[in-house]
């Protein structure tokens, strides 16, 4: 309850001025049963009933408006608590170090960005107000029974009193079902995320129908989840209900043979009646506010969880770093503004397991990269090549020893100032949906027409851009699946040097290139390593052998460290690779 508390906070105000005009709608229907026992007894007494009826008339049409009224605001309420609470949990998302993401199935972020903010909407403000308007009308309503007639009261608070106890016992129900629904929904969009992210794969296996019965599955426990939801909802309303039915047939009985024995006359009966009309309704406005009060909660306890997960600190003051600190230095692209300042990595001694009680991929790994050249990390796969790049990106820390970037820790740079000096291509090299400039551009938001130019030729591109029907602003489509995967992995390269950076990480970046291609980006890579200082992990021996110093990796340590010629010498592992898995990757 105090999540969701937490949600509503920042709409209190609007969403006080649309319980207050619900109240006063409310209030005016309270009035409206004494208006009609007054016409009763103005017509009883053969006098003119006009003044009355147009009292009534008027509470009729002013309790609807100032109801209507207060619903908008609160819909207005209830639409700003759902897009901060997504804008909210957006930005904890995008801001979740990476092992907390690789360690979530995406599909259930997913479902808790879309589905559990959704149900906020429909729950949390009119459940306030119901809870607010039908508990105070509802005790205006007795209280005026009361004065109409206590012994018709008792019986009406007997009734009352039932259904109190009914939704005390069935609400914790309605809650935990809820909760254990949008669990079930969470797995079901991972399911899909996970059948959509590997489309063809799944095509090509014929794994149609056996991805389809995952999917049956999660949706069949989504809906027997939902069915107990239901139930006990149709429960709490179905005995308040009743409950309310019966309460009517007693007050009937009883108010007629009080009636008849000249206690109380028609006209207070037919007024005691409107009343209990009245409060049949708010009993089940009170029930049914109290239900969508367990809805919301649960939604916002899932919420909640997100927003309790780890997160990086990611200390942005200029949400565009690169613009401040690397504008007009040129860089990578060639322009003759001047070059930045080659970053100088190293190793001490370093220590890391992807998690606690996982084996070590590194062991106590050295090595020192001076700033530029072209340095080109090898080894059987497995080894520990790519962890390197993740520490160097902090996306994971050590557990012990220290990755230095200009003889600085990395965990000693502000995040963003440490990214913002780096340009990674990984090795799938992913291409978001959207159009290509959006995707050249990603990180580097102000780069000009010339920029993205002279960058699509450096990777080869330009020929390609031009022959698409909209240039730049062609979609790629979903994961870039209109492009090839040569194309593909070109695209990133050329992001990473829109972003001008002082280290270059390339994670097999040319793996899928033809061999055309792969030499010519070869040759802009290795003038590239000329200016700022490039990191490779290479299975191809031409990449290799330009390198200005190699890194031999076994078993996740640094075997060697050496020239191509050096290595070739000194190294069995190296000169083993260079004749058989080097080789075998031209």
């Amino acid at each position: 309850m105090l999540a969701l508390i937490g949600h509503l906070r920042p709409q209190r105000g609007r969403m006080g001025a649309g319980v207050l005009l619900g109240l006063l709608g409310s209030v005016m229907g309270l009035a409206q049963p004494l208006a009609a026992k007054q016409v009763m007894d103005d017509m009883g007494r053969g006098g003119p009933a006009y003044g009355p009826v147009v009292v009534l008339s008027v509470l009729v049409a002013a309790g609807g408006i100032l109801a209507g009224l207060g619903h908008y605001v609160l819909d207005r309420s209830a639409e700003s608590i759902v897009c901060t609470a997504r804008r909210r949990l957006t930005d904890r998302l995008l801001a979740l170090r990476v092992p907390v993401v690789e360690r979530t199935e995406p599909g259930d972020l997913i479902s808790r960005v879309t589905s559990d903010t959704a149900l906020l909407r429909q729950s949390a403000p009119r459940a306030v107000s119901a809870a607010v308007t039908g508990t105070l009308i509802t005790l205006a309503t007795v209280v005026m029974m009361g004065l109409l007639d206590p012994v018709l009261l008792g019986v009406t608070l007997g009734v009352i009193a039932f259904v109190g106890v009914v939704v005390a016992v069935v609400s914790p129900r309605i809650g935990r079902a809820t909760r254990h629904t949008q669990e079930a929904v969470g797995r079901m969009g991972a399911a899909l995320e996970r059948a959509l992210g590997a489309f063809r794969t799944i095509k090509a296996s014929g794994a149609e129908q056996r991805e389809a019965q995952a999917l049956y599955r999660a949706a069949e426990h989504a809906r027997r989840t939902g069915v107990r939801a239901a139930a006990w909802e149709a429960v709490s309303a179905t005995l308040s209900a009743v409950v309310v039915q019966v309460c009517f047939l007693v007050v009937l009985g009883v108010g007629g043979a009080r009636v008849t024995s000249g206690a109380i006359g028609v006209s207070t009966l037919v007024a005691f009646l409107l009343y209990l009309f009245a409060l049949a309704p708010r009993i089940g406005q009170l029930v049914e506010g109290v239900v969508q009060l367990q809805i919301g909660s649960a939604a916002a306890a899932r919420i909640l969880e997100v927003e309790s997960l780890a997160v990086e600190n990611l200390e942005v003051e200029n949400p565009e770093p690169r613009a401040a600190s690397h504008r007009g230095r040129g860089g990578d692209t060639g322009r003759p503004q001047g070059d930045p300042l080659p970053a100088r990595v190293a190793f001490r001694e370093v220590r890391f397991a992807y998690r606690p009680g996982l084996p070590l991929v590194h062991h106590r790994v050295s090595f020192t990269v001076p700033g530029g050249g072209l340095t080109a990390f090898v080894g059987p796969s497995g080894t520990g090549k790519t962890t390197v790049f993740s520490l160097i990106e902090r996306f994971y820390e050590p557990d012990d020893g220290h990755v230095l970037l200009d003889g600085k820790d990395v965990r000693q740079w502000p995040l963003a100032e440490l990214r913002a000096a780096i340009g990674y291509v990984e090795q799938d090299a992913p291409v978001l949906a959207g159009t290509l400039r959006e995707n050249l551009t990603l990180g580097a938001v102000d780069a000009t027409e010339e920029e993205l130019r002279h960058a699509l030729r450096l990777v080869r591109l330009d020929a390609v851009t031009d022959r698409l029907p909209h240039g730049l602003d062609t979609d790629v489509g979903h994961r870039g699946s209109r492009l090839s995967g040569g194309e593909r992995q070109r695209v990133a390269i050329a992001r990473a040097l829109l972003r001008r950076p002082r280290l270059l990480l390339l994670d097999e970046a040319t793996s899928q290139l033809d061999a055309a291609n792969e030499a010519a980006l070869r040759d802009t890579i290795t003038d590239i390593a000329g200016r700022i200082t490039v990191l490779v992990v290479a299975h191809r021996l031409s990449t290799v052998t330009t390198a200005d110093r190699i890194v031999v990796m076994e078993a996740g340590r640094v075997r060697a460290v050496g020239t191509h010629a050096e290595l070739l010498t000194a190294d069995t592992l190296y000169r083993e690779l260079a004749t058989t898995q080097l080789l075998n990757g031209r």
